[in-house]
């Protein structure tokens, strides 16, 4: 919540010189974390990020199995755009289709054995690349604070229904 003045409507809610800042201060932070995080992922394990959170879904999963639509949403990630990623993981061994026994339009993603020993050896570098890009920065007070903050950021862009929601899509 906040208790900012809404201006008349019809008016545009230009942003303050401190809310100016903070959105650049954010724009700049998030791009250099993720093409940080892409370098250190392609060099190491030869995928770019978004690739690589697909793994640990997957990973995660029961039976280490998931519908894609079910992984889309888990990745935030258009179904375009997923069967493209499982496509090129699928031509590295690391990941296989399988159909939906429960609905035979569908597909399961399956983490293969190959893809659960890449996401493994991966891993130790990885965490290391995102602890020393955010979490060794940051006092114990700012990372809870980060965590909320990106809480309710996600909260308010994904509501429960009627949403343009990239899985969706």
């Amino acid at each position: 919540m906040t208790n900012r003045k809404v201006p008349d409507a019809g008016q545009p809610r230009w942003l303050s010189a401190e809310e100016q800042d903070t959105w650049q201060a954010y724009l700049h932070a998030t791009t250099l974390l993720e093409d940080h995080l892409d370098r250190q992922l392609q060099r190491d394990a030869g995928m770019p990020h978004v690739y690589y959170g697909l793994l640990v879904h997957l990973s995660e999963a029961p039976r280490r199995r998931m519908r894609m639509t079910e992984l889309a949403q888990g990745a935030k990630i258009t179904r375009s755009r997923l069967s493209h990623a499982v496509a090129r993981l699928e031509k590295n061994g690391w990941v296989r289709r399988e159909e939906c026994p429960s609905d035979k339009r569908g597909q399961l993603a399956v983490l293969t054995d190959e893809g659960f020993a890449m996401l493994r050896d991966s891993a130790p570098g990885h965490v290391a690349a995102v602890r020393g890009a955010i979490f060794d920065r940051l006092t114990v007070e700012q990372v809870r604070q980060l965590g909320d903050i990106c809480r309710t950021i996600s909260a308010g862009l994904q509501p429960a229904s009627g949403a343009d929601l990239p899985w969706l899509r």
